[in-house]
């Protein structure tokens, strides 16, 4: 039998991603179970403090046990840590050694949410892929800039290590572990009793961006409000340059060190996002909307929204304006 443990960090962390992680693979045992199989795993809540408490102290959580009294897990999952993350990790230094060893000792880990931030802080993510939520990426490229961050993606899944992107999609990666550890069957068990959704892939969908500020580069910031405040106009990245007396080359270059985009990549961003408010907010037709944005090609459009969003202009103005007439 596999073992399964389920950390409680210390500190405010986030209730909802224990208890479904520990209710989903509780299900996921019984079902096994009822097919007359033995059970997957044994799951244990465990923590470096007998009590932990939540949201100001109106829940707690007891862990079944301390982490120095498991030698060895096959499966560890780490929580949510809500925008706590940097207390979480300076508070936790015994679970994150603990993580780590574990992982050297052949455990897999599976991170949710800002959960990576304590992940990474193990040093288990150097030079790989991760996810998390989109709101706390900027966060994470300063504090780790050695990890592949790829806030697109819902799910990594590379050597042992799993990853997911933000807040409730952390149940999409509890039936993505639940299909790798037992088996579809008992995936699509699951998904159907707590109603999730299978196999999704991205939470582009989702993203709201804001633009990327955190950093020094005063250049950098004055092309982002120069962007910003033209994103109806058509930009040539050339003339771009030109107007704030930087060759291409190092444009690029220090734009990219900066925001983790290219200029070029950076003002579809900033167009897509007005793109989606108007396509959430207005009655304003496909056309309407892209001509506003400084796009009069309508594949080009319908490319770059598809490629930053996950679904085409007419999909997700179907999906998020509840007015509108397609």
């Amino acid at each position: 039998m596999k073992h399964l443990t389920i950390i409680v960090p210390d500190g405010e962390n986030n209730l909802s991603s224990i208890v479904g992680a520990y209710k989903i693979f509780t299900r996921a045992n019984d079902y096994w179970k009822g097919l007359g199989r033995k059970q997957m795993f044994t799951i244990q809540l465990a923590g470096i403090s007998k009590k932990v408490d939540f949201y100001e102290g109106l829940f707690s959580v007891k862990p079944h046990t301390n982490i120095s009294a498991i030698a060895k897990t096959d499966l560890i999952i780490i929580p949510s840590l809500n925008h706590n993350y940097q207390k979480a990790v300076k508070g936790n230094k015994p679970l994150i050694e603990w993580i780590a060893a574990q992982y050297k000792n052949g455990a897999a880990v599976a991170s949710i949410c800002t959960g990576a931030f304590l992940l990474a802080s193990a040093g288990l993510l150097e030079g790989k892929s991760c996810s998390t939520h989109w709101a706390m990426a900027e966060n994470f490229r300063n504090m780790f800039p050695d990890v592949d961050l790829q806030t697109d993606r819902l799910i990594t899944d590379e050597d042992g290590i799993y990853t997911n992107g933000g807040a409730y999609s952390f149940l999409n990666l509890m039936i993505y572990l639940v299909e790798k550890y037992y088996d579809r069957q008992t995936a699509i068990y699951c998904s159907k009793v707590f109603q999730i959704e299978m196999d999704r892939k991205s939470q582009s969908a989702f993203i709201i961006f804001t633009g990327q500020k955190q950093h020094g580069d005063e250049m950098v910031k004055e092309v982002q409000a120069y962007i910003e405040a033209h994103l109806h106009d058509k930009i040539s990245m050339e003339e771009l340059s030109l107007r704030f007396a930087v060759g291409r080359r190092n444009f690029d270059r220090r734009f990219i060190k900066a925001t983790g985009n290219t200029p070029l990549e950076y003002a579809q961003r900033v167009k897509i996002e007005s793109a989606k408010k108007a396509l959430e907010t207005s009655r304003k037709t496909i056309n309407e909307v892209m001509y506003e944005v400084g796009y009069s090609d309508v594949k080009a459009f319908r490319e770059v929204f598809r490629k930053i969003t996950g679904m085409s202009p007419v999909e997700y103005k179907s999906r998020y304006n509840k007015e509108a007439v397609i």
